[in-house]
C-alpha cells in the first residue's frame, strides 16, 4: 500500500485547546512559514488529535517526523529527538497524552506493510497542560529550536534514504534559524 517514493511527512500532534499540549501543531505552523528550508516536496500536516484518521498519510510517506509535547522529565521547553529504541520506549511509556493513538496508528500501518522507516519524534517538554490557546512563554521560546531540529533531522534522514530530493546546505538552515 505504501509508495516508496512518497514525500517526507512532518506531522504536528497535539490539542491546541490545551496550551503547551498543542506545541507540535505550532511547530508545524512555524515550519510552514519557512518552507524554503525543507526538502522539496515535504508535507506539513496539522495532525491535531486525529489518531487513526492519519493512517493514509503515514502509509504514503518514505520518512516521518512527528512533533509533539512529551514529558521526558526535562526542564520545560527542552527539545529532544527520539528515534529507534528510544522512540519505542517513549511510546510505550505514554509520554504524551495521545501516544496511545500514535501506537495504534503505527500498529495499523505496520499491519498494512506501510510503516515508514525512518521515524523520528521531535519532542518538546511542556511546562503546563491546561485549558488555553496560548503556549507558555518557555515553550513558545522553544519553538525555533524545535523548527531547527526538524530541519536538521529531515536533512539527516534524506541523506540516509535513497530517492530523496535536494537538501539545503546546513549553513543556510543554521543561519536562517539563528
Amino acid at each position: 500500500m505504501r509508495r516508496p517514493g512518497g514525500p517526507p511527512l512532518v506531522l504536528g500532534l497535539g490539542n491546541i485547546l490545551l496550551g503547551d499540549e498543542g506545541v507540535g501543531v505550532r511547530v508545524v505552523e512555524a515550519l510552514a512559514e519557512r518552507r524554503s528550508l525543507l526538502p522539496e516536496g515535504t508535507r506539513l500536516v496539522d495532525g491535531g488529535t486525529l489518531g487513526l484518521d492519519l493512517l493514509p498519510l503515514i502509509v504514503d510517506t518514505r520518512m516521518l517526523v512527528l512533533v509533539d509535547a512529551v514529558d521526558v522529565g526535562r526542564e520545560p521547553g527542552a527539545v529532544v529527538v527520539l528515534e529507534g529504541q528510544a522512540l519505542d520506549q517513549a511510546l510505550g511509556a505514554h509520554l504524551s497524552p495521545h501516544q496511545v493513538g500514535v501506537s495504534d496508528l503505527f500498529a495499523a500501518a505496520r499491519l498494512l506493510g506501510g510503516l515508514p522507516d525512518p521515524i523520528v519524534l521531535i519532542g518538546i517538554q511542556p511546562a503546563e497542560i491546561a485549558v488555553g490557546l496560548e503556549l507558555t512563554d518557555v515553550v513558545e521560546a522553544a519553538v525555533p529550536a524545535a523548527v531547527h531540529a526538524v530541519v536538521m533531522e529531515l536533512r539527516r534522514l534524506a541523506a540516509a534514504v535513497p530517492g530523496t530530493g535536494p537538501i539545503l546546505d546546513r549553513s543556510v538552515a543554521t543561519a536562517a534559524m539563528g
